[in-house]
């Protein structure tokens, strides 16, 4: 029996046997009890951005047929499948999100335990957001070390739902400075360019914040010299390995690391914590593949990131108190193994490409004649059968933003014998796989919130205090910009927020907002009093939408509140 579960029962068998008179003195050992208890120290979590069913069969088929190696690292410990769909969400008569989920509604959902609509990272699914905490955030407020690491930009969807909070995943400058305050330990990934912003006009120097994380004791790496030149003393790191995202595995240069060397640097650091440690590592550009369609680059991204798993169960092996659990976001590209009724599958082709198509597809842009379109094909993946009406066809893309490169991926997928749907994400169910104790809780069919509920019951943590302790400090609401550059909000959305009472009068046009001793009143849309006094305050009726300032809300509440650009966001304290 594990020590921490034997402690419990003998805490509960502890309290049966006291007194009516010991009640009191036993109340200490009640909340012991009540206090998540640890099964494993540390916690180890792999994304597959991408990485549906298909994807893993094909680097399965790839490894076996290619490097004679039948079985991928994962194949081991696979436990189940998770649901991935996303809470539903419009953008005015537009919907964005519901079965078919993407990186951060899906990322949200196994670092938080909780949906929420695409693009958010870790707030509620509200016209006035609220944080939710991950596990990540959850293990600092325990003493854990925590680490992050990616072959995308550390900015992006999937590393940010951990350390992060916006409306929008697009704001990745926002995200890179949040990670300041998150004092997540070990940071791994490309995204340079969040961390360093142009050059504004008038100023000698390009503005920078990774001076701040060098302040808070981060050594910060650019390459895989700089990552091995590290060791266990090193207990923050920031790696920066691509001014975007660290390149495919097909374009990397001598000086760039992979996921595993990533990963087992990660790991020496963390695991000096005697508390433990908490991390995820992501294949990002698994992902990307499937969005191009590009059958080459996404089979050795997968195999890159069976690397890192590896790694890592090695590590969990040997320590004895770690638990794995690796998933997927979603699946990308509605990849098939099969297409035009032949079955067979063409894996002697599969290892002929020489570059991604990310950087074939400029060059096959820049082609001005359909011979100059086969001459770049057979340079960079042998083949000389491409027909003019296939170079034609290239050379005016395929009418995606994916362009020339989305039409050479179709061509290249009839000789591989594969299919895709499109560019975009299914709703297909992905694996689970998982090592420890973990493995029990996320068996069978499960959803991927339970992803993060099961880690934080398995290394103790306690996701609703940690989400308590955020909501107090940030809201993050929708708001608009006015002509004059002023930011107005939704008036009784962030009432509610606030717990500002609110009240309706229809007929006379009325809206009423009272806290404590302060009425403020809205008339006809635009015209503001407090306490019965005339007021500047603006007001400003859209869509039958009542939108205020945060002047407004600030007399009212008696706080100064006060709105962070950067990550749009309203400070309460």
């Amino acid at each position: 029996m594990n020590k921490y579960v034997r402690k419990s029962l003998v805490i509960g068998l502890a309290l049966l046997m006291l007194p009516l008179g010991a009640m009191q003195s036993g109340t200490t050992l009640a909340k012991e009890a009540a206090k998540p208890q640890p099964v494993s120290k540390n916690l180890i979590v792999l994304i597959g951005d991408g990485m549906g069913p298909a994807q893993v069969s094909a680097a399965r088929i790839y490894s076996k047929n290619k490097l004679k190696q039948p079985h991928l690292n994962l194949d081991s410990i696979y436990v189940g499948q998770a649901t991935t769909f996303a809470d539903k969400g419009e953008d005015g008569d537009t919907i964005v999100s519901g079965e078919v989920t993407d990186s951060a509604s899906a990322g949200t959902a196994f670092a938080t335990g909780h949906k929420t609509y695409n693009a958010a990272i870790s707030v509620s699914n509200e016209d006035v957001s609220r944080p939710f905490a991950s596990v990540i955030e959850a293990s600092k407020t325990v003493g854990k070390s925590t680490g992050l690491v990616t072959t995308a930009r550390i900015t992006h969807a999937t590393p940010a739902v951990y350390a992060a909070h916006v409306r929008n995943r697009d704001n990745e400058n926002a995200i890179a400075s949040q990670y300041l305050t998150s004092d997540v330990d070990v940071l791994l990934g490309g995204g340079k360019r969040h961390f360093v912003s142009k050059k504004e006009k008038g100023k000698r120097e390009d503005k920078t914040i990774i001076p701040d994380f060098e302040k808070k004791g981060y050594k910060v790496v650019y390459d895989k010299k700089g990552l091995k030149s590290l060791t266990a003393k090193n207990k923050k790191i920031l790696g920066l390995f691509h001014d975007s995202h660290v390149d495919y595995v097909l374009d990397r240069k001598t000086e760039t690391p992979s996921l595993a060397d990533m990963t087992s640097k990660a790991i020496e650091s963390l695991a000096t914590n005697p508390k433990g440690f908490t991390m995820m590592i992501e294949g990002g550009r698994i992902d990307h593949a499937g969005h191009a369609n590009d059958l080459g680059s996404m089979i050795q991204e997968t195999l890159d990131f069976d690397a890192a798993v590896k790694v890592a169960l090695d590590f969990a092996k040997k320590d004895g108190n770690t638990s794995v659990v690796i998933t997927a976001d979603h699946e990308t590209g509605g990849f098939s193994l099969s297409r035009d009724n032949i079955y067979e599958l063409n894996v002697d082709a599969w290892d002929k490409q020489k570059i991604s198509s990310e950087l074939l597809g400029p060059q096959l842009a820049k082609a001005v004649t359909t011979d100059e379109v086969k001459e770049l094909i057979k340079k960079y993946t042998g083949f000389t059968d491409v027909t003019e009406d296939e170079a034609q066809y290239i050379m005016e893309g395929d009418g995606s933003s994916y362009k020339q490169e989305g039409a050479f991926n179709q061509v290249m997928a009839k000789r591989y014998l594969v299919g895709w749907s499109g560019h975009g994400h299914s709703a297909v169910d992905v694996g689970v796989w998982a090592y420890g104790p973990i493995s029990q809780l996320v068996k069978g069919q499960v959803d991927n919130t339970d992803i993060a509920k099961d880690i934080a019951q398995v290394a103790g943590l306690d996701l609703t205090k940690a989400t308590a302790e955020l909501r107090s400090k940030h809201l993050y609401p929708k708001f608009k910009v006015t002509r004059e550059g002023s930011i107005m909000y939704p008036a009784v959305e962030l009432a509610k927020a606030l717990q500002i009472k609110v009240s309706n009068n229809s007929a006379a046009k009325e809206t009423t907002f009272t806290k404590g001793k302060v009425t403020l009143k809205v008339k006809d849309g635009n015209t503001v009093t407090v306490n019965g006094q005339a007021s500047t305050l603006p007001a400003e009726l859209d869509r039958n939408v009542l939108y205020l300032n945060l002047d407004a809300f600030s007399k009212l509440t008696g706080q100064a509140l006060k709105w962070d650009s950067l990550s749009e966001r309203i400070a309460l304290k």
